[in-house]
């Protein structure tokens, strides 16, 4: 393509362009196909005979097991976020009942999604950079099944407060819920961080099944909520099977992972990354230099992936600043009728499933397609574009208004249209430079530089949920 610049591999990359420039290929998928029981021997000789032959993934487990850590990962922010009428409903003016009645507003629940963006956001960054520091010192494994222990207890907890009354002490349930939030959240993003790290090491198409899972994960938390809804008629009830279903996901998510090491396939990758590891440290001692190579380098990561990671910073700054904060306070111009479709299931259905089921097909679409290239500037052009969704979402029948009084799309099928967008684009073009990260740097990097692009996405979405706040306001 003539606005691709040529990329030369690294002698230890697992990432090499092809002739076309925008699709690539490792070798490792390459010789995947090969054989059903080994792989044929990697081109480059300085690679070590031992690490030329790979197992077959059998059954697609590893990739399976993947794609569920890809749906633990952000199941504890899509199952706090769409759960809108029980929040809404523990925060409400009115006393502790049986049923979901009327909405009411009051302050606590109006900014509820913007404060609890913010508050799941700012920890995740601290997390990531605990993460980086981390990622050379303490095993993968520690920092993996502490997290999820971690959100385990937290939504047990959560689970238990949904029958307890806190109709006198609103205020109080407000803040253990945001501090909740942070905590899970700090947990999550390590987990995400360091699984996304160790995904690095493997084909491509397994970081490709991580970042799909996520969007599963935000997919089943929508059904999930909407299942609820039609089927239990009193809040708590729904509310109580909806978090005990996050409760049982995360513990298939710790059993999953214990099976990885397990499997022939992901043990030898694994292994072939420890013992890179265990050479550049050892290659560190020698020079003198063992505590310095503690903590990865930063500057041959940045220096390779500065833009594919500004693009994923932009790409989930935009998509924040108006999911959930503005779409879900979309209502149907149609409200008055009184139908289920334009009161209960309006917002679950137009917001949260419509988002998270093109977010899904957005990011399934890079298994197949992968343009532009990582170093094409059509990339972080398509990024930019999308800025035009926060106009967009602000100008429809967004309730309450206060200060923006025009609204300019004034029909249903134009939140559906404009929430399918902002999906399909956040889970390809966020995919996209998520998956070329980790192929662009050498081998040695792999893991850390999973982790960065993890911080640059993290980062993305503490700034976006800042400006939604502003942006709901000013509305």
């Amino acid at each position: 393509m003539a606005d691709t610049e040529p990329l030369l591999p690294s002698l230890n990359s697992s990432y090499a362009p092809t002739a076309l420039g925008d699709q690539q290929v490792s070798d490792e998928e390459d010789s995947e196909d090969h054989s059903p029981l080994v792989s044929h021997p990697r081109k480059d000789s300085s690679v070590p005979l031992a690490m030329r032959y790979s197992p077959d993934d059998s059954y697609c487990l590893v990739y399976i097991i993947f794609f569920l850590m890809g749906i633990g990962s952000l199941l504890p922010w899509n199952f706090f976020v769409t759960a809108k009428h029980y929040w809404l409903y523990k925060l409400s003016n009115s006393t502790y009942q049986g049923g979901a009645g009327e909405e009411q507003r009051s302050d606590l629940g109006d900014y509820f999604e913007s404060y609890l963006a913010i508050a799941s956001t700012v920890p995740s960054v601290l997390c990531l950079i605990l993460n980086y520091v981390l990622v050379n010192r303490l095993s993968s494994n520690v920092r993996i099944l502490t997290s999820l222990a971690v959100i385990l207890f937290v939504f047990v907890v959560t689970t238990v407060l949904v029958k307890v009354d806190v109709s006198d002490r609103r205020t109080e349930f407000f803040v253990s819920t945001l501090a909740s939030v942070a905590v899970v959240s700090g947990a999550s993003n390590l987990f995400s961080g360091s699984v996304f790290g160790i995904s690095g090491h493997f084909p491509m198409r397994i970081s490709q099944a991580l970042i799909s899972g996520q969007g599963m994960g935000g997919t089943l938390s929508a059904v999930a909520s909407i299942v609820d809804l039609a089927v239990a008629k009193d809040v708590t009830n729904s509310a109580l099977v909806y978090f005990l279903t996050a409760d049982v996901i995360i513990l298939f998510c710790i059993v999953a992972y214990l099976l990885l090491p397990k499997l022939a396939y992901s043990r030898y990758y694994m292994e072939a990354a420890a013992r890179t590891s265990a050479e550049r440290m050892g290659d560190g001692e020698a020079a003198g230099t063992g505590s310095a190579v503690s903590i990865p380098p930063l500057r041959p990561i940045l220096q390779k992936t500065w833009v594919l990671g500004l693009s994923v910073f932009y790409v989930f700054c935009v998509s924040i600043m108006v999911f959930p904060a503005v779409s879900s306070g979309i209502q149907s111009v149609n409200k008055d009728s009184g139908s289920p479709w334009t009161t209960t299931y309006f917002v679950p259905l137009t917001s949260f499933l419509v988002y998270n089921v093109a977010d899904f097909c957005g990011r399934q679409a890079t298994f197949w397609l992968q343009v532009p290239g990582p170093t094409s500037r059509v990339l972080p052009a398509l990024v930019l574009c999308r800025s035009v969704m926060v106009p967009l979402l602000m100008f429809c029948n967004y309730q309450p208004r206060d200060h923006l009084r025009a609204v300019l799309f004034a029909r249903d099928v134009y939140p559906v249209v404009f929430n399918c967008v902002l999906g399909l684009t956040n889970g390809y073009l966020g995919t996209l430079p998520m998956i070329y990260g980790p192929k662009v740097v050498p081998r040695e990097l792999a893991e850390a530089t999973g982790v960065v692009m993890s911080f640059f996405l993290t980062l993305g979405l503490a700034v976006g949920s800042s400006f939604s706040v502003l942006i709901v306001h000013y509305i």
